[in-house]
């Protein structure tokens, strides 16, 4: 049969979606990019917050339209959403056939083949998906292997790697427990297996992800097994980069920020949520830091790692944040010059500690102190980027530019793929350059966040 996958979320999810449709290819199913034509339609989907559920409803309804106008014959439902709202899900969307949650990824081949259910009206909107706590079934405990099938959705010269699922953290905002189980490592040697493997393939940059990537090994009782996981990594032929992605700010060790700083091929790039700065909602967060420490944490990982570049996140809005717990996050976003920030407002999550707090900060109060870091941080940046004019560097060539045929896109060891600024390469014969080409250029000059670049020679 014809399959046609969505993935929804994040890069995460993404590795359980190439999971899928390579499971699905090796069961002799024909995948296609072209939803009208599909004879099963699979949806993976997101849970996080209320506009990712949104999404994600939207996008089952939308595909459901195809059981009635194209060709689909079964739609299935995967990821987060389903994980949470199984019931729910096949209640009051009977379109859907089949509902898979994250840990029952190697049942799509079984979810594919079933038989079709029957169409009958749908709802419109993810405000009446309530968890049954009654019907909460055993936490999920999937984990890919090396072995594993697997169809790379990214381009082909990147590839995200995970190295562990689940989290054991108890963040009063984050649903993530529950849906993805506790924190299990995988092997050293099957995520070796898999970086060689996908090397020879072509693959020139590695993102390394999971929900802690700082505490792979320790649920192994393997302390330093980062550091000599990259060091691993970064003996494989064929790569380029190997960039970490969603570390923490307490399982940060000294093992990996010198293996970042002496390993030529890992990017000297930490992506770091911290979500605040007050002493107080860190606290209401159940966040183990404080201002004080993080201070603390980003000098030392700026003196162990020379010319680091720092990526955060933040949520405003948390319950009980004041204007002075707001004054105090913008004055730390200015004291650190973070590289890259992501600034999220509070979602009201049912099944987090959180939930049972007052949601008292005004949703318009969210929006305006979302938009004033995000303004702080923009003009950090617009002012740090015009001092790297001149400046010379080596990018990669992820294609053309959007918008301009003559114009390459591109990214610096300090930019991550889709949630990072861009580099674009001018005065160049772009016929010149195939995406996952690596280029020696000089920048000369700054558009708000991003970077204009030309070759050297």
């Amino acid at each position: 049969m014809k399959i046609g996958l969505i993935s929804l979320g994040c890069p995460k999810n993404l590795v359980d979606s190439e999971v899928m449709l390579g499971l699905a290819q090796q069961a002799g199913h024909v995948l296609t990019n072209d939803a009208a034509d599909a004879d099963v339609l699979v949806v993976n989907t997101c849970a996080f917050i209320d506009s990712a559920k949104q999404e994600s409803i939207d996008t089952i309804l939308e595909m459901a339209q195809h059981k009635k106008d194209g060709a689909c014959r079964r739609l299935v439902v995967t990821g987060c959403l389903a994980e949470r709202y199984r019931d729910q899900l096949k209640a009051q969307i009977p379109e859907i056939d089949a509902v898979l949650g994250t840990g029952e990824v190697p049942e799509i081949v079984g979810a594919i083949g079933g038989r079709a259910g029957t169409p009958l009206t749908f709802f419109r909107s993810a405000e009446s998906l309530i968890p049954n706590p009654e019907s909460l079934r055993a936490r999920p405990t999937y984990l890919y292997d090396a072995s594993t099938p697997r169809l790379l959705a990214t381009p082909k010269h990147y590839a995200y790697v995970k190295i562990a699922e689940g989290c054991d953290y108890k963040c009063a905002f984050c649903i993530i427990p529950t849906l993805r189980g506790k924190y299990r490592s995988r092997p050293g040697d099957s995520i070796v297996t898999e970086a060689r493997a996908l090397a020879a393939r072509g693959v020139k940059e590695l993102l390394l992800i999971s929900q802690d990537t700082t505490f792979y090994g320790i649920d192994r009782q393997e302390r330093g097994a980062l550091a000599r996981l990259l060091r691993q990594l970064n003996a494989i032929e064929g790569l380029e980069w190997i960039r970490l992605r969603y570390l923490y700010p307490t399982t940060i060790d000294e093992e990996t920020l010198a293996a970042m700083a002496e390993c030529d091929k890992v990017c000297k790039y930490i992506d770091l949520p911290l979500q605040h700065a007050s002493n107080g909602v860190l606290k209401r967060m159940k966040r183990p830091g404080t201002r004080q420490s993080y201070d603390t944490l980003l000098a030392r990982i700026r003196a162990r790692v020379p010319g680091v570049a720092l990526r955060t996140t933040f949520i405003v809005g948390f319950p009980g944040e004041t204007d002075a717990d707001a004054e105090e996050l913008c004055a730390f976003v200015g004291d650190h010059a973070f590289d890259h920030v992501g600034v999220f407002t509070y979602s009201h999550e049912e099944g987090t500690s959180a939930f049972q707090m007052d949601d008292d900060v005004p949703a318009k109060l969210k929006k305006v102190r979302r938009s004033r870091v995000m303004g702080l941080q923009k003009r950090l940046v617009a002012r740090r980027q015009r001092t790297r004019i001149g400046e010379r560097a080596r990018m990669v060539v992820d294609g053309p530019a959007p918008d301009h045929g003559l114009v390459l896109k591109g990214r610096l060891s300090s930019q991550a793929p889709d949630i990072d600024a861009s580099v674009f390469l001018t005065d160049c014969d772009p016929s010149s350059f195939r995406p996952g080409d690596f280029a020696e250029v000089e920048i000369v000059g700054a558009r708000g966040y991003d970077l204009v670049a030309r070759p050297l020679a």
